[in-house]
């Protein structure tokens, strides 16, 4: 028995920070100061705060440590780990109001911090909590119980009906109902049925399913044998992306083990039921996270989405009857079977049951994962969880659904946030990815910037949607550019539905949407490109001029020497108070690379 327990994230950002190193050193440590035997060191899933990585919490008193180097190991095993006294500077601030039990010790609540208080961990409620390596742990949190209760206690179709009762929608983009993709599969006829799960996540900025798989693997691969025993079927496959690296070798550990303890092959549970998983690696291809092109690739074929219908639960992977969910889907579905449906239902609003995972990214102090009640207002996301924009700036938009969503404005803050309210507005869940952007962005560059993702990762296959959004690039660059009149403000809303309305899958229907969206809260951006030639945020560079303020100017020469393009002179002006003469940019050499902004230490460059 261990008297202590220090949990050290080994998600891919803490990773990323050192915490394998971190890792390696204190057990190092610990064996130096005779704790081996005393203190137990477990990598877990991700805990959320991306941003303070690499992060530990140590049990029983919760203490949260952020930004941990090597350095402060020797001092938190000497003053915590032995005599039993936290090192204050490293805990994290917003969790560092003590409180004091009965037994009147001092305690540091991670659940009371702001970015905690409001949420409500269902998908996530492993990460951070378990190693996910081994699976006794996760069996020691109810795990395969559900299974279990699925394979003796319940049929297939009163399964189905549960899903169906409990409302829980897919939560991979457009919220189909799951139950009722169940119950098509089960009622299509086939000698073989599949099961797969969608782990391909390409929207830039999103990394919810990547943080599930790296922290609990088990409950994906526990719902996803009650989903086959659901439909029939005895084969599964995880669709997940090449460039996910620890899900993938975690994942695989967790299959394994499941093979071993005789939840996953044959005669499971001993009633008979069998079912079989594997992997199947993916290339990066944003496109084949539509259901018919994810399943078109692991076929062995290039990934292109197929014509619907025949939809997949009729006709799906090797032309059999398949249900596709992604992993947020399927890590909410034991805990609705232990729990229950009412249970499920109470959370969340009328249309949109349960919990949503963002990954939280942008312009915000709190860059990290969070798992909040659907319903929940984007006002309490950003400014509570997220913690505000940092450095005193605006909140100008924030990006949902990432290529396939939109920008929604500071006028729709307090809108709460579900499948339909944000179509409402025109944008949409998608994965989960939320992108905040304050008053230094530019709507019609993040507008631009989608579209050539969405380029980038079009298969090609259709041409509404190969040149149509090649089209819609090269019009944005025209304003961006300052080439456009205001007639190209109409043609680019014209060709946007145009897309929408003709292309063959998802990309290319949802593609026209961070413009049609920008285009409706921003248009006033889009004109002042287009009519003043000038972009408001600044940030548009053929639309940029840099020049000198002579009067702040102390011709000090640092910008000189930053200028790759020689651009910079000195004039015959120097400024009252100032002993050398000041200098000014030659518009026609400047490349508007902004070198001479970051070395001015006087503030006498502006951009405009």
């Amino acid at each position: 028995m261990f008297r202590t327990h220090v949990m050290i994230c080994g998600g891919t950002g803490c990773t990323s920070s050192g915490s394998n190193r971190l890792h390696t050193k204190l057990e190092e440590e610990l064996k130096a100061k005779g704790l081996e035997n005393e203190v137990k060191v477990v990598q877990t899933g991700c805990f959320g705060l991306c941003a303070l990585g690499p992060v530990m919490i140590v049990y029983p008193d919760g203490t949260f440590y952020s930004m941990v180097k090597e350095e402060d190991l020797p001092e938190i095993v000497e003053e915590h780990l032995l005599k039993g006294r936290p090192v204050d500077r490293l805990v994290y601030k917003d969790s560092a109001e003590e409180v004091v039990a009965e037994e009147l010790e001092k305690t540091y609540s991670l659940n009371d911090t702001a970015f905690y208080k409001k949420q409500m961990r269902i998908a996530l409620r492993n990460c951070g909590v378990i190693d996910p390596e081994i699976i006794d742990e996760y069996i020691a949190m109810d795990g395969y119980k559900a299974l279990g209760k699925v394979l003796t206690e319940m049929t297939p179709e009163e399964v189905i009906q549960l899903m169906l009762d409990s409302g829980l929608r897919g939560r991979g983009g457009a919220g189909f109902p799951t139950g009722m993709k169940w119950k098509f599969a089960r009622a299509s006829q086939g000698e073989k049925k599949y099961v797969c799960c969608n782990a391909d996540e390409g929207d830039p900025g999103a990394f919810m399913d990547r943080s599930v798989l790296e922290g609990d693997p088990h409950a994906v691969i526990e719902a996803m044998a009650i989903a086959a025993y659901a439909i029939g079927a005895d084969q599964g496959y995880v669709y997940i992306r090449a460039e996910y690296p620890i899900a993938v070798k975690r994942l695989s550990i967790a299959i394994e083990q499941a093979r071993e303890y005789g939840l996953l092959g044959e005669n499971i549970f001993g009633t008979g039921f069998n079912f079989n998983l594997d992997i199947r690696l993916g290339a990066g291809a944003f496109v084949c996270g539509e259901e018919t092109a994810l399943m078109t690739s692991i076929e062995g074929k290039r990934g292109e989405p197929r014509p619907r219908p025949p939809f997949p639960a009729v006709k799906g992977l090797f032309a059999k009857p398949t249900v596709l969910n992604n992993v947020e889907t399927y890590a909410n579905i034991p805990q609705i079977i232990l729990k229950g449906v009412d249970w499920f239902r109470s959370i969340g609003t009328e249309k949109s049951k349960g919990t949503k995972v963002f990954a939280l990214g942008g312009k915000i102090t709190n860059t990290g994962l969070v798992e909040v009640p659907m319903g929940t207002p984007l006002r309490t996301i950003i400014e509570e969880i997220g913690g505000g924009i940092p450095n005193g700036k605006k909140f100008k938009a924030a990006q949902t659904g990432g290529p396939s969503g939109g920008c929604i404005p500071a006028s729709h803050l307090d809108v709460p946030i579900d499948y339909d309210n944000l179509i409402a507005i025109g944008s949409m869940m998608g994965s989960g990815g939320l992108i905040v952007m304050d008053e230094d962005n530019c709507m019609v560059d993040i507008a631009k910037f989608f579209l050539e993702f969405t380029v980038d990762e079009s298969c090609g296959k259709c041409t509404p949607c190969r040149i149509g959004t090649r089209r819609l690039l090269e019009m944005l660059t025209k304003i961006t550019d300052g080439k456009a009149t205001l007639e190209d403000l109409d043609k680019m809303e014209e060709l946007c539905y145009y897309i929408k309305e003709n292309s063959l899958c998802g990309l290319g229907q949802t593609a026209p949407n961070p413009v049609l969206s920008t285009l409706q809260y921003f248009r006033d951006e889009y004109v002042a490109h287009i009519v003043d030639k000038k972009c408001p945020a600044g940030v548009c560079k053929n639309l940029l001029k840099y020049s000198v303020i002579s009067d702040k100017c102390f011709g000090c020469g640092m910008c000189m020497r930053a200028c790759p393009a020689n651009a910079i002179y000195v004039t015959d002006y120097t400024a009252p108070g100032k002993k050398k003469p000041a200098v000014a940019i030659d518009t026609d050499k400047c490349v508007k690379c902004g070198a001479c902004i970051g070395t001015c230490k006087f503030s006498a460059i502006e951009k405009k």
